[in-house]
């Protein structure tokens, strides 16, 4: 009986989370989308969900659940990690850095326009290339790829895309380490 009542009074609580907006940054809602302006451009993202309603009042966006269970809890965060980071890109933008490794076969990276090409890895004779993504951006200096854009799901994917374009599967890593690696993920250092 007790676990019911305990029961019945979470569930009629409505829990809200509250998310202030930098100076700066402008928002807008629209049937489920979200569009966040800032000096560096704008986002937009879907934050459709029937159990999460969203409410803007001046600079503060409010998130509102009906119920607060586990998986309430769980969609509320994700909802504030992807403003956050939206208004992140927004604001100051999102980096990504790659080092290029070449010990056995000496690799040349180049990149021309919005193709990023691999010649010789691995003594290939055919050379590998992956399209840079519209809203990123890469550039080459000496062995560092440095990828940048203001939605860091874009940018991220980007960055793992070109790792990825030199893996090698069924080998060991700590003996073949030729490849490009992600080295900083937006701005923390990889050890």
């Amino acid at each position: 009986m007790v676990v019911n009542k305990m029961t019945e009074i979470i569930e009629n609580q409505n829990h809200v989370e509250k998310f202030t907006l930098p100076e700066g940054v402008s928002i807008k809602v629209h049937e489920g989308i979200i569009t966040v302006s800032g000096p560096k451009g704008e986002v937009s993202k879907s934050f459709l969900h029937p159990l999460v309603q969203i409410k803007i009042h001046g600079n503060v966006v409010e998130f509102e659940t009906e119920r607060y269970m586990k998986q309430q809890k769980k969609l509320l965060n994700t909802f504030l990690s992807h403003l956050k980071n939206i208004c992140t890109g927004v604001l100051k933008g999102h980096e990504y850095k790659l080092k290029i490794c070449s010990g056995h076969f000496p690799m040349n990276v180049s990149l021309k326009g919005n193709t990023l090409e691999v010649k010789n890895f691995i003594g290939e004779a055919v050379p590998r290339r992956v399209q840079i993504k519209e809203g990123t951006t890469a550039k080459l200096e000496g062995d560092i790829i440095t990828v940048s854009g203001i939605n860091k799901d874009l940018t991220s994917q980007m960055a793992a895309t070109i790792e990825k374009m030199t893996r090698r599967n069924g080998f060991d890593k700590r003996i073949f380490q030729d490849g490009i690696y992600i080295i900083q993920k937006d701005g923390k250092k990889l050890e």
